[in-house]
């Protein structure tokens, strides 16, 4: 009797938080519908269900990390086009260093020749921005606006709703084809053969 009482005490438990469970994973899958970047063809995509891991508050914390990094693959992949392409500042980097010899490397080895003092001013202004963006409040995962550029500010308090939501559509999704692009390269480079469209170039 004992045992009948605890397993119906436990599945009585079990029965009273699953609908809110089930209640809250709806309401994050409509707000993932709602959100910039849920555009056709595919709409929501979100095969392993990683919205409803949490809160609401996780889920703005996946859009922000997914904002960053597909701005940061936009710049990579364009960085690396223009890399390639031969395109490159006047004068030197450094002392020892000039633009022109570094534009007729590899992009990678590019960046190894870069001085240790040019990478840690690099990586300095990237601290620097995140800092900026992550001290903002409220916090987005309070309800505040997602993360901004911030190098160079830019300012689109002018721009009606419509136009600001296929601008952020459009951010995402040429953000998140970014991020294959620049995984593509990094694959490339370190594994020949394994992107067979980029197999043979020069800059790979």
């Amino acid at each position: 009797m004992k045992v009948a009482g605890l397993v119906l005490a436990l599945a009585s438990s079990a029965a009273a938080f699953a609908p809110a469970s089930q209640k809250a994973s709806t309401a994050l899958s409509a707000a993932l519908d709602d959100m910039p970047g849920s555009t056709a063809p595919l709409k929501t995509f979100d095969p392993f269900g990683l919205a409803t891991l949490g809160s609401s508050e996780t889920l703005a914390w996946f859009r922000a990390a997914e904002l960053k990094h597909s701005r940061v693959a936009m710049l990579a992949t364009t960085g690396y086009l223009v890399q390639a392409a031969g395109v490159h500042f006047p004068g030197m980097l450094s002392k020892d260093v000039s633009f022109e010899s570094l534009s007729s490397m590899k992009p990678f080895d590019a960046w190894d020749a870069v001085p240790d003092a040019g990478k840690q001013q690099i990586i300095g202004t990237i601290f620097l921005a995140e800092i900026i963006t992550e001290a903002q409040g409220p916090h987005y995962t309070k309800g505040g606006a997602l993360p901004t550029i911030v190098f160079p500010p830019i300012d689109f308090s002018s721009v009606d709703e419509a136009s600001m939501k296929k601008k952020k559509d459009s951010e995402l999704n040429n953000g998140r084809l970014a991020m294959i692009s620049i995984m593509s390269f990094v694959a490339a480079a370190n594994i020949p053969g394994s992107v067979p469209a980029l197999s043979g170039n020069p800059m790979f």
